[in-house]
């Protein structure tokens, strides 16, 4: 199968999917916003997810985002959350979810933001909205690795080979966050 997931707006500036098919099981895994990447060009973080999907028995990836503004720097992010783009972030994780679940797919969500989350005001009530949506599929929550001291799950890039996935318990966080 292998096919690429990828979905961006129109003008590049905003990433919702990047990934590829699997057969039998994805990961997802969520991060606070994408950068360059691309099926053409991978970069190290998505790298690390597609290597981590594959030690944890996934044969397929996909990469999501809190918000969907690409910035090469989380400090470029908007100042103010943006709608319109906040809706179809959500849209779009909602229907490839569901085409997954359709299809039979086992599906996971790897929780990979770090302490980005709290980079902007908006972003914890992003990540609200998108367990809302999310939380009728029934999907287990993840995280890899030591959480942060304020209990924030760790970004892919700062985590050591062959650590384990434990369940995160998305609920309570979100309450302490918020």
């Amino acid at each position: 199968m292998n096919n690429w997931i990828y979905s961006t707006d129109e003008d590049n500036s905003a990433r919702f999917l990047l990934g590829r098919e699997g057969e039998k099981g994805l990961l997802l895994t969520m991060g606070i916003n994408p950068s360059t990447a691309s099926p053409e060009k991978l970069d190290p973080t998505v790298t690390t997810v597609k290597n981590r999907a594959a030690e944890l028995g996934y044969d397929g990836w996909c990469t999501i985002n809190v918000y969907p503004q690409r910035s090469t720097d989380p400090n470029g992010m908007d100042r103010r959350r943006n709608e319109a783009l906040h809706k179809e972030n959500l849209v779009q994780i909602v229907r490839f979810v569901d085409e997954q679940r359709t299809a039979g797919k086992e599906l996971a969500l790897w929780a990979a933001w770090g302490a980005l989350i709290k980079k902007r005001d908006y972003l914890p009530n992003c990540l609200f909205d998108i367990h809302s949506v999310l939380k009728p599929f029934g999907i287990k929550w993840l995280s890899i690795g030591k959480r942060t001291k304020e209990g924030h799950p760790h970004h892919p890039l700062y985590l050591k080979k062959g650590l384990p996935a434990e369940i995160f318990d998305v609920e309570t966080y979100l309450k302490t966050l918020m």
